[in-house]
């Protein structure tokens, strides 16, 4: 069996982030917006806001679990705190869903005031390659493993059932130093490679996210080639990134962008998962609980999935405050291993339930745990089904 296959049930996980608790927010918007700070303190906070987070993962029955990216204030601080090379923009627009912004655009501009960009502790700001990219997170890096590891041993798990989410190449800001995109991306790919590893190195599982490759498939500007080729870049600079890294130990997360809204402009799944499935990991996640995309499934009735890789499809959704129920979810399960074997399905989200740190996430942190349990209870459920 490969290293994440199931031997005798469904394992669950989920995709990382999870809402910050306040008090930490409250450290590191002062950390944020350079105002003075007690750094022993706030290093401390994340620590045991982790070891926190951990237990109540292992108590809802997640069988492989992360630290909730705690000490990320968001994707784009993220970037430009552990890479050399890039600059924020605040006076630059972000683009981002443009089709959908454009076909619904009373809601979204009610929904990035209200939700995705409401309440975060540092704005979201378009960041920008403005020269030679160099990994500089070892630090920031090696404290989320030395946290990580210390909550998932206090809690009684092992090594190889705890992850650490990484930004793909793809994610990584907007080139304006690099002459062609091919020579961005694999510079990005030889420098993340570093964080990768440091990753791995520690007995970890390493997550690459890349919810930036079904954007490809939506974008106004391009046509179907540009499309086709810009996807193949994409993949293309995510193995570089993985070089030297054995498959087995790596997850492959991708999504679409938005948590509640439309979802009429996003790529569906038959775009995106021939290119998914060159990416070497042992398992790969995408959303299939939400309305737009839950019959997919039947994608996999003609699709061959390489030996050993691991579905993990999501089975309760970042997008709403309904619970789903147990009985829903191992019908979801179930769906997927009769069509790519028992041991090759595991249980997880569409997405992250925070992926910048907000004071008020979309769906409320006491729904996510509950979310959790029932996750726990459907795997349970497919499991006898499927192992009787």
């Amino acid at each position: 069996m490969a290293l994440q296959q199931n031997t005798n049930r469904i394992q669950t996980t989920h995709i990382g982030s999870l809402p910050r608790p306040h008090d930490l927010l409250d450290l590191m918007r002062q950390k944020f917006a350079g105002k003075p700070y007690d750094e022993k303190a706030l290093d401390g906070l994340i620590a045991k806001s982790v070891a926190d987070s951990v237990r109540k993962q292992v108590d809802c029955g997640i069988d492989i679990v992360t630290d909730g990216e705690f000490s990320k204030p968001g994707f784009f601080t993220y970037i430009r705190e552990r890479l050399e090379g890039f600059e924020a923009r605040p006076n630059q627009k972000l683009l981002i869903f443009q089709k959908e912004v454009a076909a619904f655009p009373a809601y979204y501009e009610q929904y990035f005031k209200e939700a995705m960009m409401g309440g975060t502790i540092v704005p979201i700001v378009p960041v920008v390659c403005t020269g030679p990219v160099k990994y500089r997170g070892e630090a920031a890096v090696q404290r989320d493993i030395k946290n990580i590891k210390a909550a998932a041993k206090a809690a009684g798990i092992p090594d190889e059932h705890v992850f650490l989410p990484a930004t793909a190449p793809s994610g990584v800001g907007i080139n304006e130093y690099y002459k062609t995109e091919e020579e961005y991306f694999h510079a990005l790919a030889a420098e993340l490679n570093k964080e990768y590893k440091l990753i791995i190195d520690s007995g970890i599982l390493l997550q690459v996210d890349d919810p930036f490759l079904p954007d490809i498939f939506v974008e106004p500007d391009l046509d179907e080639k540009q499309m086709k080729r810009r996807a193949e870049i994409y993949i293309e600079a995510a193995n570089a990134a993985l070089k030297g890294i054995p498959a087995e130990r790596v997850r492959y997360h991708t999504c679409y962008g938005v948590n509640e809204g439309p979802r009429l402009y996003e790529a569906a799944l038959s775009e995106i998962i021939g290119y998914v499935l060159k990416v070497k990991a042992g398992s790969v996640s995408f959303e299939a609980a939400n309305p737009r995309h839950e019959h997919e499934y039947h994608l996999f009735e003609t699709i061959k999935v390489p030996d050993g890789m691991v579905l993990c499809p999501g089975v309760i959704t970042h997008a709403s405050n309904i619970v789903e129920h147990p009985e829903l979810i191992a019908e979801r399960l179930i769906r997927f291993a009769k069509l790519v074997g028992r041991e090759n399905v595991m249980a997880g989200a569409d997405c992250g339930f925070s992926s910048q740190a907000l004071y008020k996430t979309e769906v409320h942190d006491t729904v996510i745990w509950e979310k959790f349990k029932a996750m726990r209870e459907g795997a349970d459920i497919a499991t006898k089904k499927l192992w009787s």
